[in-house]
């Protein structure tokens, strides 16, 4: 596993694993490389595509635990893919109003 670090100009760094990264940047269209930028132009129509993307994505509800049997071992949540697109939905449209020279550039180890 690999983090990828998105960088804003306007509101910091978000940090977030690879495979949930590469999730998202596809559905706004961009390729999953070692460094990218979302410039301004770009960031309107970057939201509306992640918006569509994970509206319909809602996490199952946790399994339900009648006892505590010594042994074994409770599941860990869920998170859904829109719970986990949040932060860049917030950074994105933060950044957007942060006037004509702000962007967003992510950065990797690697292409993933």
């Amino acid at each position: 596993m690999m983090l990828v670090r998105f960088d804003s100009s306007v509101t910091g760094e978000l940090l977030m694993f690879d495979a949930v990264a590469k999730n998202l940047l596809q559905a706004m269209g961009k390729e999953t490389t070692a460094r990218g930028v979302f410039t301004q132009a770009e960031m309107a129509d970057a939201v509306a595509a992640l918006r569509l993307a994970v509206s319909g994505d809602v996490a199952p509800p946790p399994d339900h635990d009648d006892g505590d049997d010594e042994g074994v071992r409770k599941k860990e949540p869920v998170v859904a893919l829109g719970q986990r697109a949040w932060p860049l939905i917030d950074m994105l449209e933060r950044t957007s109003r942060g006037g004509p020279k702000a962007n967003i550039v992510w950065e990797a180890a690697s292409d993933f």
